[in-house]
């Protein structure tokens, strides 16, 4: 059996309050009327405090943009080529430090058997794995895969892959970074996914460390997965390449999609484990936006602070998509105190993709 020892997280070095953003983006957006009096209110009730990013641009003034033109029209808007330039540049370091955490007291570097890298936010080849092993001079026999382009589910696919390595040795131990650079895509066409997207998204990093039986340290053991797609919602959650950045497609359905879908999804996945919903102890939902953790507490008929930990990272964050997970993982962990405990976790991502997972302490 598998379990989960360590998560470490990292985030960049600029933090933005949503109110500073809120202005960044009436800048960009130029609305007018009740469209800005809208975007306005959606920052109010958005249940975020502070992002953060790799860049200064969105509470600087416009002379002081470092990514951005120092133009009002934003001209030449940055093509896909910079944004990649600056995830190659950025998300090595962040990764990095991440692990660090994650590894810190647990486990030596030439211990690891496997890396596994998940993105969707930036893409090269050799890309972000060899970047990781030459800054932390792992072995150049280490194992490596990477999970690509699955947005904000993407964390627990991994876990999959983890957990299915660690049941085959029983000596393996499996390091997991999650990193994304959500703030380099922004788009300034004032559709309502561009402005949704902007509204969520930040950037950060997290690490987890997946051992096998023969590992002595304690953690939170990985009792199963289940994984169903709502294929009727294939719309509404998209995440396309254009010359000008990633393009993300957010409906305003996705929380109703998710309220159809997540009563049997945490039915068919407590199925597959023999557990009832009155075991789970500990709640980690993807906090994908304050609707969808609203929804989803409704539906599920939890209690008050079943999802605080959900909505600090959320308030804390914001949604920074593969990390997002494991920062409240983390969150949960640190409130752990030793009893037997068990939790179940969701994500959603394209597709409508709804990954769970269930561990046990």
């Amino acid at each position: 059996m598998s379990k989960i020892i360590s998560i470490g997280t990292a985030l960049p070095a600029f933090r933005h309050r949503q109110q500073d953003i809120l202005q960044f983006m009436l800048d960009a957006y130029q609305p007018e009327g009740d469209d800005r009096r809208k975007i306005t209110l959606l920052y109010e009730r958005c249940g975020i405090e502070a992002r953060y990013s790799v860049m200064p641009d969105y509470s600087v003034s416009l002379h002081e943009r470092l990514f951005y033109p120092r133009t009002m029209d934003m001209e030449p808007f940055p093509s896909l080529e910079k944004r990649m330039e600056w995830y190659s540049m950025h998300a090595p370091a962040l990764s990095v430090e991440a692990i660090r955490q994650c590894m810190d007291g647990y486990i030596d570097k030439g211990e690891l058997t496997w890396l596994i890298t998940v993105s969707c936010t930036g893409m090269s080849a050799p890309g972000l794995d060899i970047n990781i092993m030459q800054q932390l001079q792992l072995s150049s026999a280490i194992q490596r895969s990477s999970v690509n382009f699955m947005g904000c589910y993407a964390a627990v696919h991994a876990l999959k892959l983890a957990d299915a390595i660690c049941r085959s040795d029983e000596n393996a131990k499996v390091l997991i970074v999650c990193t994304e650079l959500c703030t380099l895509h922004f788009q300034k066409g004032n559709e309502m996914d561009n402005i949704a997207s902007s509204l969520l998204f930040g950037d950060g990093a997290a690490a987890v460390l997946v051992t096998g039986d023969n590992c002595s340290a304690d953690g939170l053991f990985i009792k199963g997965f289940h994984s169903e797609v709502a294929l009727q919602g294939q719309q509404d959650m998209a995440w396309h390449l254009s010359g000008q950045g990633f393009l993300m497609r957010l409906s305003a359905y996705i929380p109703q999609l998710i309220r159809d879908g997540i009563s049997p999804l945490l039915k068919n996945a407590l199925e597959t484990t023999g557990l009832k919903k009155d075991d789970i102890t500990k709640w980690a939902i993807h906090p994908g936006g304050k609707k969808i953790l609203e929804t989803i507490q409704k539906e599920l008929c939890l209690q008050k602070g079943d999802l605080t930990p959900s909505f600090n990272v959320l308030n804390d964050y914001g949604n920074m998509s593969s990390p997002t997970i494991l920062f409240v993982l983390k969150e949960i962990m640190a409130q752990l105190n030793g009893k037997s405990e068990r939790i179940f976790a969701a994500a959603f991502g394209p597709g409508l993709t709804m990954e769970t997972l269930i561990l046990e302490q």
